[in-house]
């Protein structure tokens, strides 16, 4: 299979099924950042400072994301059970009990993977908002509205234990 094909030249795409839309298309939008948010996933996961239960889990988001990339791309299904989800929380919690309470909001950054952490949260929130800004064409599933949005809450909690694992202390902010 070659991988240029010159028939997006001309600013449409194709999806599932074959009709073609521009590519600055919501749905090609929302995917595209789905993918974008997996690619970030990647990175954190490759990097020799995640423990084998984070990598795992984020392993795991990709292969989901992929899934929601390919129904937001018109594959006419997306099995996405609410054990997904779960298995987010339950890494959030477990995460959670280890870290000092919050008091102050925090600043993106710490260590470099809770750096990369914060970033990925931030592709996942905004991966939330144009798959929404899709709805309109689509009837979403709501289990995933809930995995985008809780994979989020995982990123920021992954961020903050990375922090702690790493021994870099949160910045807080700062009220003027």
């Amino acid at each position: 299979m070659k991988i240029y094909t010159r028939t997006g030249d001309s600013g449409q795409t194709s999806i599932v099924g074959g009709a073609r839309l521009p590519k600055t298309a919501a749905r090609i939008e929302a995917y595209g950042t789905i993918d974008e948010l997996s690619s970030h996933l990647g990175l954190l996961a490759a990097d020799p400072a995640t423990q084998a239960p984070e990598r795992t889990i984020l392993l795991h988001a990709q292969n989901t994301l992929f899934n929601i990339g390919g129904y937001l791309a018109g594959m006419p299904e997306l099995n996405l059970p609410d054990s997904d989800t779960q298995a987010l929380e339950q890494s959030i919690d477990t995460m959670d009990r280890l870290l000092p309470p919050l008091r102050n909001f925090i600043l993106p950054g710490g260590s470099i993977i809770g750096a990369r952490a914060h970033i990925a949260r931030t592709v996942c929130r905004r991966a939330e908002r144009r798959i929404l800004a899709a709805a309109a064409d689509l009837q979403l599933p709501p289990a995933l509205l809930a995995y985008i949005n809780r994979l989020s809450d995982w990123l920021y909690t992954f961020a903050r234990y990375s922090n702690l694992q790493a021994q870099v202390p949160e910045n807080f902010w700062q009220k003027e």
